[in-house]
């Protein structure tokens, strides 16, 4: 969850290299933009043992070109609709970067991290820092934080949300 100090804290869940937008968020549920409904199918295809494990504070690690496949932006928002507050990996698909800014979903890229993080380890990302810790083995690692611009949008929950906080002022 995240707290006044850009801290987000949760057991990490571990997903290997190549995770395309199908396997986060099949085609079949493109049919609405709600989050939270998206978020119910949220790697479904790993089936029922994998699924039963996300939930609320969950962080993804992950390895190299985590989103890559299609620009679906309701890949990134169905990680966020399930309650999952970051996905740390390796790497990251181009566009699903910039899709996750854009829902407001938090993403690190922290390769040494990832190799040195297991199943259910507590982990801790300090956005404002460029840090992830994990808790469980004493091990802390810096990654580049966002720029100021791209912080104010995952801040405000989304460029909408950011757009719409800015126009009101």
């Amino acid at each position: 969850m995240r707290d006044k100090d850009d801290v987000l804290e949760g057991k990490a869940i571990l997903l290997g290299d190549n995770v395309d937008t199908d396997l986060i968020i099949p085609a079949t549920y493109l049919v609405t933009s709600d989050a939270g409904a998206l978020g119910e199918h949220l790697f479904e295809g790993l089936g029922d043992d994998f699924v039963s494990r996300l939930g609320e504070g969950r962080i993804i690690v992950a390895g190299t070109n985590f989103g890559s496949g299609s620009s679906r932006e309701h890949a990134p928002l169905a990680i966020k609709g399930r309650g999952i507050s970051c996905v740390v990996a390796k790497s990251f698909a181009r566009i699903f970067f910039r899709n996750a800014v854009n829902v407001g979903l938090a993403i690190v890229e922290c390769p040494s991290f990832v190799s040195a993080t297991k199943d259910d380890d507590m982990i801790k990302v300090d956005l404002l820092r460029g840090k992830v810790e994990n808790v469980t083995r004493g091990r802390a690692f810096d990654f580049v934080p966002y720029p100021p611009f791209m912080r104010r949008i995952i801040d405000a929950g989304g460029l909408i949300e950011y757009i719409m906080s800015s126009t009101v002022s």
